[in-house]
């Protein structure tokens, strides 16, 4: 399937309502079916945190979890600690190529017991869930942040807690503090002191319900700071986001004041206008480091070649083993408006811009990536687009194409296009 995409005209003070966190969301399910008694609301309606919900409660010995990392390496450890469960977890080709290497190893170093069923290293594999007595745990903390919230998250189910070392330069560090401050929001006791997180054994009281009311996703906002940022005189209202976020993707208000010249007001029952700045002077090259955050580096990236501002962003070494590597995906689909880059192992930086010859549509290849198919999107402000696979979104932000259509975005499906 094809959509086709064109900006017409957006009215101002539009509210956008985006469900809630994706992150927060898997993490939380977690911790709800290990103790249950947490009630969840707002949660994602994602494709990823649905999955996340089905797969906890399947009884069958085969656990497909798709393409679906953060479920994977979750689910990982979960099973790893069940008693009496044994299960196979597979999923995509391209999840069958997606690394879990030292995940597995701390927990088979702790007592768990996980075979490869093919490759080393690699999904799919057998879990033989066990009761886990040791508690001491090194790991590697600079492939990926979901090995190590992975292993927080069973910490407080385990009957020694867990002291988890960080061995290496943490990267994705904000989503290790996300599941950290989750877990506190929720009294356990979980501490974080220099690269030694420990978690404590936990019993919730009996009878006693936590509400949890998860904040809306601000990966998803970061596609509304990039419209705001190319249409002057626009502004967007976004529900349920707090001023003092868990997320750290929540980094994108500042990010967007500075460079971009976007303004965020904090309003009272988690509101926030996003509005341009007047008389903004947008910079000629800007540079950010992106290691704690790297879900926003395609809505940045995508933003500054809008607005025809140089770049370099790094800090992006975990982009290459996400659902395709992202920094070459980037490269190749940015030529399309001749926005030239250089990549490496750990960024992308926009090195000119070219000018093209006008063609009646702009063909943007999805790789199997909501996040290529969302911050590209806002290229239909400039050109006529064509998404590929828009379907795509539906793994974090299923209302995408809906609120882009609501606030003034024209959407046309093209079930017989054919490629040129």
């Amino acid at each position: 399937m094809y959509l086709k995409l064109k900006y017409k005209c957006i009215k101002n003070n539009n509210i956008i309502n985006i469900c809630g966190s994706k992150s927060e969301s898997n993490r939380l399910l977690i911790i709800k079916k290990l103790f249950n008694n947490i009630k969840l609301f707002n949660i994602s309606n994602s494709n990823d945190t649905n999955l996340m919900i089905k797969l906890l409660n399947e009884k069958k010995k085969i656990i497909n979890v798709k393409d679906a990392g953060t479920v994977m390496r979750f689910l990982i450890s979960y099973f790893a600690i069940k008693k009496k469960s044994i299960k196979i977890l597979t999923g995509t080709n391209r999840m069958l190529n997606r690394p879990i290497f030292f995940l597995v190893k701390a927990l088979n170093d702790i007592g768990a017991d996980i075979k490869y069923k093919n490759k080393i290293g690699y999904p799919p594999i057998k879990i033989i869930g066990k009761k886990i007595k040791k508690n001491k745990i090194y790991i590697n903390s600079n492939i990926s942040s979901q090995y190590i919230s992975s292993l927080i998250l069973i910490g407080p189910k385990l009957k020694n807690g867990l002291i988890i070392n960080l061995l290496k330069k943490n990267i994705s560090f904000s989503y290790i503090k996300m599941t950290i401050n989750i877990l506190k929001k929720i009294n356990i006791n979980v501490r974080l002191k220099k690269n030694i997180i420990k978690i404590k054994n936990y019993k919730f009281k009996k009878n006693k319900k936590i509400k949890y009311e998860i904040e809306s996703d601000w990966s998803s906002a970061s596609y509304f700071y990039s419209i705001v940022s190319i249409l002057d005189k626009k502004k967007l209202i976004l529900t349920k986001f707090k001023k003092k976020s868990l997320q750290g993707d929540s980094i994108i208000s500042d990010i967007y004041n500075k460079f971009f010249g976007v303004e965020t007001i904090f309003l009272k029952k988690n509101i926030i206008i996003i509005k341009k700045k007047k008389k903004f002077k947008l910079p000629k090259y800007i540079e950010i480091n992106l290691e704690s955050t790297p879900d926003i580096a395609q809505t940045i990236i995508v933003t500054c070649s809008l607005l025809k501002i140089k770049c370099l962003l790094y800090g992006l070494k975990t982009l290459k083993i996400k659902e395709t590597d992202r920094l070459i995906a980037l490269q190749n689909e940015l030529k399309k408006n001749g926005t030239i880059t250089k990549i490496t192992n750990n960024s992308i930086k926009i090195i000119k811009f070219l000018k093209i010859k006008y063609t009646k549509n702009i063909l943007i290849k999805t790789y199997k990536d909501h996040r290529m198919a969302m911050s590209f999107s806002i290229l239909a402000i400039k050109y006529n687009l064509i998404i590929e696979n828009p379907n795509t979104v539906n793994k974090s932000y299923p209302n995408f194409w809906n609120d882009l259509k609501k606030i003034g975005f024209f959407l046309n499906e093209l079930k017989n296009y054919k490629k040129k």
